[in-house]
């Protein structure tokens, strides 16, 4: 059985799940790789097939997508090229985390296409949203990477096909302690900027761990890091708490390792908002603007927050054999 899988590379969770799901798949089948994207900086591990520019995202460094800068970067007579020259037609599965060159491919052929990614957990209507929904947005993250069968991953089990997450092994093999500091990764921030909010909170010491930073430096009880994944691990296991976008991953990790945990969702992202709003529903706590009060805001997180347990994570050994029972999806409809 041969399998393309294909990773999209704007953020860190796509590839992390990848890093765990992969080498599984590995064992019952041949398993290429194609990776999309330009501003990633994990790597997958073992041998990548294809690369692909895809579709990334740019940010203002204020907290937010550009969506000039991600338009302007956008290149749909590269993207229809790199769809009509993927050998889809080789394999007999397309697994897609959330990456539209073998999403689009797999749906131009004909071919079964499995969504494997946080994004297809939204495909229910059960996945939490905030009370203002974005109808626009929810038919970009339908149609991005179009599929014709679906396993999510989420907080909870909200759905049949909806999965708790999957966490990497180096995540598990932590031993977490609360030390007296908070590990930061706020990547749609300029890391000057929250120094100086940071700054003012010396009742604790922050980590931040910056995309723009090239060698570690510390300006009073803030130590700013580039981003690097043995850093981080050593960083966030001993944290008190964890600050970060409203990402899936990270809270997810911080929830599994019993961290305080702070989201502040990536303006103009819907899918960080609907996170906030189920990471808020399991009782953790969300700043969705970075106002005036920001730094009162943050001391009273620090005074107030709760470390919230994360109810399960996905059996991966077992979720295999769900993955490969798509390989008798035939049909071409897109859920």
């Amino acid at each position: 059985m041969r399998i393309l899988y294909g990773i999209q590379g704007t953020g860190h969770g796509h590839i992390s799940r990848a890093q765990v799901i992969i080498p599984l798949l590995r064992k019952v089948a041949e398993v290429d790789v194609l990776i999309s994207g330009y501003n990633f900086n994990l790597k997958v591990d073992g041998e990548v097939t294809f690369q692909r520019r895809g579709i990334s995202l740019s940010y203002d460094n204020k907290g937010a997508i550009d969506i000039l800068e991600t338009a302007k970067k956008l290149k749909p007579v590269k993207f229809m090229y790199d769809v009509q020259t993927t050998p889809v037609k080789e394999y007999d599965l397309v697994v897609s985390d959330f990456e539209p060159v073998t999403a689009w491919a797999a749906q131009l052929a004909k071919m079964p296409c499995l969504a494997l990614s946080h994004q297809a957990a939204f495909l229910s209507p059960n996945s939490p949203r905030p009370l203002n929904r974005s109808m626009m947005a929810e038919g970009v993250m339908k149609h991005f990477a179009p599929c014709t069968s679906a396993i999510g991953t989420h907080y909870r089990r909200y759905d049949e096909f909806i999965e708790p997450p999957i966490l990497r092994p180096s995540i598990q093999k932590l031993n977490p302690t609360l030390g007296s500091h908070v590990t930061v990764y706020l990547p749609a921030f300029d890391h000057e900027t929250l120094i100086t909010f940071f700054s003012q909170l010396k009742e604790v010491s922050w980590e931040v761990f910056s995309p723009t930073c090239e060698s570690r430096f510390v300006k009073g009880n803030v130590t700013v890091n580039p981003v690097g994944n043995e850093s981080f691990l050593k960083s966030f296991e001993s944290a008190l708490g964890l600050v970060c976008s409203a990402g899936f991953e990270a809270p997810s990790e911080a929830m599994y390792l019993g961290k305080k945990l702070l989201v502040i969702p990536i303006k103009n992202q819907y899918e960080q908002v609907c996170n906030a709003t189920a990471l808020e529903e399991l009782g953790a706590s969300a700043i969705y603007d970075v106002s005036p009060y920001f730094v009162d805001q943050l001391r009273l997180w620090l005074k107030k927050g709760e470390v919230i347990k994360l109810p399960e994570i996905c059996d991966t050994e077992a979720l295999i054999p769900k993955i490969l029972a798509a390989v008798q999806e035939r049909e071409s409809v897109i859920i």
